[in-house]
């Protein structure tokens, strides 16, 4: 099963402090877990920043707006106990409890005020559509905060594509290699201008070092296409790398492959990667190639053990 989004969360959260214990979110995580028959796979799944699980991130944003309209109290560090609102709430629980239901209480109004309206990472706000809303109130902050940087890297690269497919030949094999030295192939930039960019038709072939010490040498096809690139280019392909007893090739090309070409390749004897458009522009971006940094996003969390002397 899918793990739950932090708002469907929030009932089945509030009610494991119905006994009025106090409890860590270490108490609550298994038997919620449980309750949503959550394996040991969906449970493993990470935030990107591979430092939290994704379902101990969601049951901490639900205990957090919980606290903020205050049905439930945290008197000491990461413990929390329900307070009398809480339990009139549970007295005739409400079949889900979410942002919606939360804005009744003018805590968690004043709070949602301070926090100020929503928008994603490139500072605008959701789409106004009231599916789109409902959408982007599933995710907790931190998960909008990374949609919204997802969203912006896909509009980015498709205008890097793009921009890449008006550029003239000379400019295609320079990006190549620039993108292969930054990739840490080719050794020196120097290196790499040598050996590619010698075909000169709106593509480059040439031979590119794996490694700075020319240990091992990788042949490279680049084709800066529109159309899409067949199993009898990538067959032709590897007949250049047999006849040169090469072991490794890469294939990069501005459209997309064939579904013949991926088998084809996949199944070859020679180490054959492809790298499509949509791949082409994400390692641009990944590598810093052609793009250039506006600014960075920290998310910072509340670091409790800073207070935990009071």
């Amino acid at each position: 099963m899918a793990i739950p989004d932090f708002q469907t969360l929030m009932l089945p959260v509030l009610k494991q402090f119905a006994d009025g214990k106090e409890k860590t979110p270490a108490d609550i995580r298994e038997p919620i877990a449980a309750e949503f028959e959550l394996t040991a796979a969906d449970l493993a799944v990470l935030l990107p920043s591979g430092r939290q699980g994704s379902f101990s991130n969601r049951v901490a944003w639900a205990l957090g707006y919980l606290k903020q309209s205050r049905l439930l109290e945290s008197a000491r560090r990461a413990h929390y106990q329900i307070t009398d609102r809480g339990r009139e709430v549970l007295q005739s629980p409400p079949d889900r409890i979410d942002i919606a239901f939360l804005e009744r209480y003018p805590d968690f109004q004043e709070f949602r005020n301070r926090v100020g309206p929503t928008t994603d990472a490139t500072g605008t706000k959701p789409p106004a559509s009231a599916q789109a809303s409902a959408d982007a109130q599933l995710l907790t902050p931190d998960e909008e905060v990374r949609a919204g940087a997802a969203r912006f890297q896909q509009i980015l690269a498709a205008q890097l594509l793009e921009r890449v497919k008006r550029g003239t030949p000379a400019a295609f094999e320079r990006l190549v290699v620039d993108l292969l030295v930054a990739m840490g192939y080719g050794g020196s930039q120097e290196d790499a201008a040598q050996v590619v960019g010698k075909s000169g038709d709106g593509g480059i072939d040439g031979i590119i070092k794996e490694d700075r010490l020319g240990l091992e040498s990788i042949y490279v096809q680049a084709k800066r296409w529109e159309a899409t690139v067949g199993r009898p280019t990538i067959q032709q392909f590897a007949g250049a790398l047999h006849g040169n007893r090469a072991r490794k090739g890469v294939v990069i090309t501005t459209s997309n492959f064939s579904r013949e070409a991926i088998e084809y390749a996949k199944n070859s004897q020679i180490a054959i990667v492809l790298i499509d458009g949509e791949a082409l522009a994400n390692y641009l971006i990944e590598f810093g190639v052609g793009v250039s940094d506006v600014e960075t996003i920290k998310l910072k969390r509340l670091d409790e053990d800073y207070f935990a002397d009071e």
